[in-house]
């Protein structure tokens, strides 16, 4: 036996005696029984991800497929280069057509996919055979899209050597499965789908009629229904008798036929229950009209449902007249249909007021803003005519003939709807609407309340030209539309748009006249050997254009629309199931607003594909800003938040994340280029924040509205003051003594992560003065794990006692003073925060902001915690340390009083650094890392002798590279095990003594951080 056979028989050895016998037993925790559940740290799909991108081969036998699933393991599948097998059946006509043309196109590319012919095909299991092992998940997970992400399942993983009986059994197993099943066919798909039933749906609970909440009702109603099926409303029940209505299968009233014609019949409303949103928005609208105020703005993502809100806040106010004002004509149809559905009543009640129609008498008036804003028609109206109007795309009322419209009426309550409230030129909509936002809810919440359709994004790299270069920023237009980039267009929507499914799609270019070309080499191409229809639409054409092009391809008389930005918001196309991007991404915003184009949900539609094509974009940085709705300009959420949506392969409810090697270390590489706190940036951010808040904005607000991280605020200038002051020209009467004062605290307190230094400040400014044991009391009472050198250190913080010169030169003065033991707040800042309302205020945000930030991100029971980043500054600070130290601490330090040793890793070692410190450090698993010690130490060192009969509490800390900062992440305590002298080449290649050894974690690297390290995404 080889020495790696004898070392990987020992590890599963190992791990057999931990998984079987003890849990004290040492092993890799690699091969040992794993119970695999839909949890927030770890998914169904996630093991699955990872055993494929491992194993050689995978045998999937499992009786229900569905093609969100497939979508979700899409590229895992593609990059796949080993044996891959899928066995399913069509018992219970479970699996839909689309799920066998999926796993078909899956067998076109090399995939083993087959048909059981057992009458009652039932299995869930997952084989994936390694080098030396096989492993195999088996439980109660389907391969559905809930299965692998939401449902409460259960599943065993296990491993057995090659040799072993469990192999054997597996190996069997796969032999006779094989022999039961055929290959899946062409002929067998189409004669299956021509005589497709699909099977029941399953009867949903009865539920209760919603009511509007009464008047002076405070508490939120009781959650006894939720949203069903995806629709905007949730059930429907005839009122009975012969003036009843029934919604039809569409959703529409039986007995009405609209506004302008059919009978005028009087028409009972169905009772329409409210989704989630829509119940909660409405509570809160109700709650700000009747406490008395005039307006009111809700922010609520494309497709959640908001014009069935409006109209049932139209219909809790119980208005005796209502006017709708929108931007387009094509809208008013459907918009008074959705309101007929809530309000009932006769036709006649509705109108709609257009250029060609100016009936303006009924009780419920729509109009568009461009025949409602003309002189002659605006005056024709009395101001005070309707008690409540409603703004559809309220981020438009900027323009004139809005304003014109919203400045002449005086209704009771004015309500605005929009997805996207902030805008490019500066306007506050949140302004207009007296700063009262009802309700908000944005694309990934209502994503995970499964309101919109789910996505599966598919980041893919774009075209290789003949030089070797990529699609950039400069990319000259005849490459953009050169048979090289169509030819790779066509490639990629073969590969990854749904299989089985019509294209119904939106393609968005990067200028006008690439959207023409482009559309004219499509029409000369095949997609699934069908010729392409598709057709470019830019701003030049008219209206009616635009919407027999919707209606073409909603229709099925088009595959697909390209455009620039003509479909960026204000269209409903709810049967969209493709949107390619062909271009950079240069706003997030714009990202969500055409993502947004395909997330309506609509009968017969699964899901949405996104293929955005990557190209050399320096603006790839915004795709994980837009994707996770992150904007904290925090470059390290940013990455974590990649890694872990790539890993996990889930994100908000049951959408997924894709890119393919190169196209990740594109994005990747974006991320650690730009400067996210450029005052650019962070000008922005500050002045979208004050046009929310309708004043300058305090650090608290950040907090409030989950925005830019109070943090890098905080710092990016000194201290926030002033950054507001470069950043919006705010004038402040802050002193020199009290704006350093401020920086102290932004640099030393608000960048804690304990409580202490907050809790220690806000005791002074109340007591002026206390000891130091009077301190140590206050912080145990606070219910603050104290000890003497910990109360001692947060003073520290505040004199600058042990600090560093650099940092004492850096803020010129102290906080506090330490007189023999008893410590107060130096006269400036007590003289400050008695008499400048501005000092205080910005010493109380500052407070409020740090002692929350700590409790949201750290636990209050450990001194560190798992995931989050520490300087090494912040390190010597939370071991009591002298700050002063930090500079000494280098890649480790044991410290003897204290009995600890904080370990620095940097896993990919620059090329710049001598060959001495070059080590081999590397995590192996989620509970081992191999780690060395300095050169030039023996196992009979000091230091060295300490760690490794662990007479210290090793604390390990890891980063990937230098260029991501200086901070590293806290993987958690570990144990050190298998020391041995070794050597390591120095610069002048002659060997130099180290210790190599590993360091055993207490509890398993959550998965996120170890993909964050570790990423198998990678994997070429």
């Amino acid at each position: 036996m080889t020495g790696g056979d004898t070392h990987w028989s020992g590890a599963i050895a190992q791990d057999v005696q931990f998984g079987y016998l003890t849990e004290a037993a040492p092993g890799p925790r690699k091969y040992h029984p794993r119970m695999v559940l839909n949890t927030t740290d770890s998914q169904v799909l996630r093991i699955l991800k990872e055993e494929i991108r491992r194993c050689r081969s995978f045998t999937f036998s499992v009786a229900f497929v569905s093609p969100s699933a497939l979508a979700m393991l899409k590229t895992d599948f593609l990059e796949f280069r080993g044996k891959g097998r899928i066995i399913t059946s069509d018992y219970l006509a479970f699996n839909s057509p689309q799920a066998f043309s999926e796993l078909m196109a899956l067998g076109k590319r090399g995939m083993d996919v087959r048909i059981h012919k057992a009458s009652a095909f039932h299995p869930k299991g997952y084989i994936f055979e390694h080098d030396e092992s096989v492993s195999a998940m088996v439980g109660s997970a389907n391969l559905t899209a809930s299965a692998l992400v939401r449902n409460h399942e259960w599943n065993l993983l296990v491993s057995s050597a090659k040799t072993g009986d469990l192999a054997v059994q597996l190996r069997d197993l796969i032999r006779r499965q094989i022999q039961e099943s055929s290959p899946i066919t062409q002929e067998w798909v189409d004669g299956y789908a021509a005589s497709y039933l699909p099977p029941p749906q399953r009867p949903q609970p009865s539920l209760p009629a919603f009511s509007p909440p009464e008047p002076g009702l405070d508490g939120e109603p009781a959650d006894d229904f939720e949203r069903i099926d995806g629709e905007e409303w949730l059930q429907s029940t005839s009122t009975g008798g012969a003036s009843g209505s029934e919604v039809s299968s569409e959703g529409q009233p039986s007995s009405s036929r609209g506004a302008t014609g059919g009978t005028s019949t009087q028409v009972e409303a169905p009772l329409l229950l409210p989704n989630r949103m829509q119940r909660h928005a409405l509570r809160e609208v109700e709650k700000l009209r009747r406490s008395g105020e005039r307006r009111a703005i809700i922010i609520s993502a494309t497709g959640t449902g908001k014009t069935i809100l409006s109209a049932l806040c139209v219909k809790a106010a119980n208005t005796s007249r209502m006017l709708f004002v929108v931007h387009r004509e094509q809208i008013v149809d459907k918009t008074i249909q959705e309101y007929q559905r809530v309000l009932g009543g006769a036709p006649t009640d509705y109108v709609k007021l257009s250029g060609s129609q100016r009936n303006a008498s009924a009780r419920y008036v729509f109009a568009t803003v461009q025949t409602l804003a003309k002189p002659e028609v605006l005056g024709s109206f009395d101001a005070s005519a309707f008690d409540y109007i409603v703004i559809d795309e309220a981020h438009r009322a900027a323009a004139a003939g809005h304003r014109r419209v919203i400045d002449y009426f005086t209704p009771k309550f004015l309500v605005g709807m929009t997805a996207t409230p902030e805008r490019m030129d500066g306007f506050n909509v949140f302004e207009l609407f007296d700063f009262n936002v009802a309700y908000e809810i944005r694309l990934n919440e209502a994503l995970e309340a499964d309101m919109l359709a789910p996505f599966h994004y598919y980041g893919i790299t774009d075209v290789t030209f003949d030089d070797g270069s990529t699609t950039s920023d400069l990319t000259d237009l005849r490459l953009l539309t050169s048979a090289a980039r169509v030819d790779h267009v066509l490639k990629a929507l073969e590969t990854y748009a749904q299989a089985g499914v019509p294209p119904r799609g939106l393609i968005f270019a990067s200028r006008l006249e690439e959207a023409s070309a482009l559309s004219d080499e499509l029409n000369r191409r095949s997609l699934h050997g069908r010729p392409l229809r598709t057709v470019a639409l830019t701003g030049s054409h008219s209206v009616h254009r635009r919407e027999a092009a919707v209606r073409e391809l909603e229709s099925g008389h088009l595959d697909y629309i390209v455009t620039v930005d003509v479909f960026n918001e204000g269209v409903d196309i709810p049967s969209v199931n493709q949107v390619v991007m062909l271009r950079q991404t240069q706003s997030a915003i714009v990202f969500v607003q055409q993502l947004g184009r395909g997330l309506r949900k609509s009968h017969g539609k699964d899901y949405l594909v996104v293929i955005d094509f990557i190209g050399n974009y320096a603006n790839n940085y915004m795709i994980p800003i837009a994707l996770f709705g992150d904007e904290s300009l925090n470059k390290e959420s940013l990455r974590r938040n990649l890694i872990a949506a790539e890993e996990r392969g889930a994100i908000a409810g049951l959408s997924s994340v894709q890119f393919d090697r190169i196209a990740h270390g594109r994005v990747l590489s974006a991320v650690s280029a730009v400067k996210l706190d450029s005052m650019r940036h962070l000008k922005s951010a500050l002045q979208e924040m004050r046009n929310r808040v309708g004043r300058i904005p305090d650090l608290w607000d950040f907090v409030r509205f989950d925005s830019v991280d109070p943090v890098v605020l905080g710092t990016a200038s000194e201290n926030f003051p002033n950054l507001l002051s470069k950043a919006l020209k705010v004038q402040w009467s802050l002193t020199p003594q009290q704006l350093r004062a401020l920086t102290l605290l932004s640099g030393e307190v608000l960048t804690a992560k304990r409580p202490h230094d907050a809790a220690l400040v806000q005791f002074l400014l109340q007591r002026t003065s206390a000891t130091v044991n009077e301190i140590h009391d206050h912080l145990s009472a606070q219910g603050f794990p104290t000890t003497p050198r910990t109360a001692q250190s947060a003073v520290d913080t505040l004199t600058l006692a042990q600090h560093a010169e650099a940092d004492i030169n850096r803020y010129k003065m102290p906080l506090a003073l330490d007189e023999d033991g008893t410590v107060r707040l130096a006269d400036h800042v007590v003289r400050g925060y008695e008499s400048n309302s501005e000092f205080r205020h910005a010493v109380d945000d500052l407070l409020k902001t740090a002692r929350h930030i700590v409790a949201e991100r750290f636990r209050g029971d450990r001194v560190f915690t798992v995931g989050r980043q520490y300087g090494r500054k912040e390190v010597a600070r939370l071991l009591t340390w002298p700050r002063k130290w930090t500079p000494t601490i280098y890649g480790y330090r044991v410290d003897g009083p204290t009995s600890v040793c904080p370990i620095f890793v940097t896993l990919h070692k620059s090329e710049e650094i001598s060959a001495s410190t070059a080590y081999e450090d590397a995590i192996v698993d989620q509970r081992t890392m191999v780690w060395f010690t300095r050169s030039r130490r023996t196992l009979q060192s000091a230091e060295v002798a300490s760690i490794v009969a662990n007479d210290v509490d090793i604390h390990v800390f890891v980063k990937k590279d230098d260029a991501e900062g200086t901070d590293f992440y806290y993987l958690g305590q570990a144990t050190a095990s298998a020391a041995e002298q070794t050597t390591m080449p120095g610069k002048d290649g002659g060997p130099l003594p180290v210790v190599r050894m590993l360091l055993n974690f207490r509890h398993d690297i959550p998965s996120s951080l170890y993909d964050y390290f570790h990423p198998i995404v990678t994997r070429t």
